[in-house]
């Protein structure tokens, strides 16, 4: 029996979808290298997330789904993966040495946006990735407390700050730069000129992905700063309940907005549902479905509906993510299939090349 043809293979292999792209790897030009020679055949695939967690499951996903055509003896399927630049909104001007930048929004307090934020961190840079974290609240800095980050950052010239690195995670926040209990009473333009300082002054390290933890509104600060900031792609929070859906849909329109048009990957159902930790009975406390709906109207997706836990506040409380706490608990599962999404969803946009090129600077001799 012959080898299968290269073309067998590849109609083959673009039968099998992979969830985090919602396509198959063939259509997300994925596959860099298919050979067979003699029934062994050999797969290279490059992904555009990071997946050093996934990566081994989705080879052996493959060897199997491709392992069942004749002629096949057997298969080594390599995945590897690579974070490149994507396109933001209105060309703006990239942030040195960061290639993504993702706005997390809400358009209202107290739906979880900052946790999050802080897991979506977590579990990206659980993948392999380079993850920064920007707190965009100055009024109400909150991720110092949540990443377990405390101290104040190093400047090396005077002129820049240091990033503060925990759980791998590099970042930057007004909070580390006063006491925990100052109130910020400046007003608009004082914060926009900050933010711009703390993203733009800071010697963040080749970030794959830069979030950043916008502050709850959709006024005159959070519409200067999406249009000022190089946002690649947004995620909105929310949770099911009517009231906090009126303040999403304020802020999907701020990021449809005919001045910002910024992207919006999907939408997260924070608070979802909560599974006492006695009886198992499960309850939504907050309502049931909003997220659905509001994603369906808007026509986007419903990238993950998170639990209502005591263990998540405690883990933010704490400093540590629950991602990184109990990375196979329900809760953490669900924040990294979110994450992946994400990038999933950010690695089939439009390339930027400008940051593959050196810049060229003309001087005289």
């Amino acid at each position: 029996m012959t080898s299968p043809t290269p073309r067998q293979l590849e109609e083959r292999l673009a039968t099998l979808v992979d969830p985090v792209l919602g396509q198959d790897l063939v259509s997300a030009k994925c596959v860099k290298r298919l050979t067979a020679e003699d029934g062994r055949v050999r797969v290279e695939v490059t992904l555009g997330y990071p997946a050093n967690r996934r990566g081994p499951g989705l080879a052996r996903e493959i060897e199997a789904h491709l392992g069942t055509l004749p002629g096949v003896r057997s298969v080594e399927a390599v995945v590897g993966w690579k974070v490149v630049a994507h396109k933001a909104h209105k060309d703006l001007q990239p942030v040195r040495n960061v290639k993504n930048v993702i706005a997390v929004a809400s358009g209202k307090g107290g739906v979880g946006k900052s946790t999050v934020s802080a897991n979506l961190a977590a579990a990206l840079a659980a993948e392999g990735a380079s993850v920064g974290m920007l707190d965009a609240d100055i009024y109400g800095p909150s991720q110092p407390r949540m990443l377990g980050a405390s101290g104040q950052p190093e400047t090396l010239d005077g002129k820049s700050l240091e990033p503060m690195v925990s759980h791998g995670i590099q970042s930057m926040s007004i909070g580390y730069l006063i006491d925990e209990e100052t109130a910020m009473v400046w007003r608009g333009p004082m914060v926009t000129q900050a933010l711009q300082q703390l993203l733009n002054d800071t010697n963040w390290r080749d970030v794959d992905y830069l979030i950043v933890d916008l502050p709850p509104g959709t006024g005159d600060i959070q519409l200067t700063l999406s249009q000022r900031i190089p946002v690649t792609g947004a995620v909105i929070v929310t949770t099911p309940q009517d009231i906090a859906l009126l303040d999403a849909r304020k802020a999907h329109k701020m990021f449809a907005n005919e001045h910002v048009k910024i992207p919006v990957l999907g939408i997260v159902e924070n608070m979802s549902i909560h599974v006492c930790s006695n009886c198992g009975h499960a309850e939504h406390i907050f309502g049931e479905g909003g997220g659905a709906r509001m994603a369906e109207d808007y026509g986007v997706e419903l990238l993950g509906a998170l639990p209502l836990e005591r263990g998540i506040r405690e883990d933010m409380d704490g400093g540590t993510p629950t991602v990184i706490r109990d990375p196979d608990g329900m809760a953490a599962r669900a924040f990294s299939a979110m994450a992946l999404r994400v990038a999933g969803l950010l690695s089939l946009m439009p390339k930027d090349y400008r940051q593959a090129f050196p810049s060229i600077t003309i001087g005289n001799n």
